[in-house]
């Protein structure tokens, strides 16, 4: 199948893109995270996780600015994705392991919904899905302001709403995998899902 959202339908098979470029930051940079988490270094964590977190927003945007969609980018970033907020999930336990233990219901629904909605493409498609939804950019932007609301003690309330929402989101991504057919990639919501298959 070639439709528009296959994984022939990208434009380059090239690795090295620069939206590529800034997901291996970003998978590289996970790692580095925890190593500041275990270095006590709150701050120096912080701006790293958001520089990490914003090369998210800059990848995607480049890559259609300048036409570098490839069949490894949505891959690539969906892993990249995965690692970042491993690592941001990590660190932020060993930098505030005591509050966030009282918070630990707020972790459980959206891990879950997310183990539940990946295991889920594994077992369909056979890899990682990829689907990159309006409601997943909007969990990137609210576990940014849930991780600083976090780091400065300003208020819990906004992480909360960010996991609330993220395993919303994830729930969406479970429906679109069971509604779709073939593996597809960068699927803005499960309606358009819903309505590609009807066409």
């Amino acid at each position: 199948m070639s439709g528009p959202q296959s994984p022939e339908a990208f434009v380059s098979t090239r690795l090295f893109t620069i939206p590529n470029i800034l997901c291996m930051i970003r998978l590289a940079g996970s790692f580095v995270l925890v190593g500041f988490a275990w270095l006590e270094q709150n701050t120096v964590f912080l701006w790293l996780f958001l520089f990490l977190a914003m090369t998210d927003w800059v990848d995607g945007k480049i890559a259609i600015l300048f036409n570098q969609r490839s069949v490894y980018g949505a891959r690539l970033d969906s892993w990249a994705d995965a690692a970042l907020y491993a690592a941001l999930l990590i660190g932020a336990f060993m930098l505030y392991g005591p509050t966030l233990r009282a918070e630990v219901f707020w972790f459980l629904a959206p891990l879950a919904t997310y183990l539940i909605s990946t295991a889920a493409g594994f077992w369909k498609y056979g890899r990682w899905p990829s689907y990159h939804t309006r409601a997943a950019k909007t969990c990137w932007f609210l576990i940014m302001v849930g991780t600083v609301g976090l780091f400065t003690d300003w208020s819990l309330w906004p992480l909360r709403f960010a996991l609330a929402v993220t395993a919303l989101t994830n729930v969406e991504a479970l429906g679109i995998t069971l509604i779709s057919p073939v593996w597809r990639a960068d699927v803005t919501s499960i309606y358009h899902a819903w309505r590609d298959n009807r066409g």
